[in-house]
């Protein structure tokens, strides 16, 4: 499943990065001796010194076992049953994707620019996998289930909560910008913003979510 979602994000925005995220996988013991908070079922630990960027990534076992009869089978059925669990490992190869992406394009990101991108990410993702008729419906439905239908975890901290709400906020104004592309049926412009809007960096990004036409 890691490397099929690695291979869609690569596909729909136009990009290869040779670090496989499966490759950086880590046991909840070695996240935790690297700074995992330990309270969510993914996180990407990051360490930069000396010029060199390390990463590991940590999805938790239940999470995988619970999407591993989906690893050959149809992806639709998957977000029918499982699209939480199909969307927390999307977030955290979006994590890695975009992290190794602007490391190699000597670029530095922030934590709200990596969180607002992984809500993209999912919504491409997921509407993606279904695109063709009726489309619209579940773009709709996407829209609600994965911007609006939201709920933060008690214990984050002032600042962390923010960021969340603001990443949320980003990233659902520009999912739904993009419908217009959706009921339109433009694949080939939706992904020409989605790629573009990918390679803008830092604040360009986060004003380019923003904007409200």
């Amino acid at each position: 499943m890691i490397g099929r979602v690695q291979d869609h994000l690569e596909a729909i925005y136009g990009i290869t990065c040779a670090a496989r995220a499966e490759g950086f996988l880590v046991d909840r013991e070695a996240a935790v001796l690297l700074g995992a908070t330990g309270r969510a079922d993914e996180e990407l630990l990051v360490s930069e010194g000396n010029g060199e960027l390390e990463l590991a990534l940590y999805l938790a076992p239940a999470l995988l076992h619970r999407l591993k009869p989906y690893e050959t089978g149809s992806v639709h059925s998957l977000l029918e049953r499982e699209l939480d669990g199909f969307c927390q490992v999307a977030e955290g190869v979006s994590h890695f994707v975009y992290v190794a992406h602007t490391a190699v394009h000597g670029r530095t990101v922030s934590l709200l620019e990596l969180e607002a991108q992984a809500e993209v990410d999912k919504f491409a993702l997921c509407l993606l996998h279904r695109w063709g008729e009726g489309v619209g419906e579940w773009a709709e439905e996407l829209l609600r289930r994965l911007f609006d239908q939201v709920s933060y975890r008690a214990k984050l901290s002032e600042a962390e909560r923010w960021r969340y709400e603001e990443a949320n906020r980003l990233s659902r104004n520009y999912c739904g910008r993009l419908m217009g592309h959706v009921s339109g049926r433009r694949l080939e412009r939706l992904l020409s913003e989605l790629r573009y809007a990918y390679r803008l960096g830092a604040e360009a990004k986060l004003r380019h979510f923003a904007q409200v036409f």
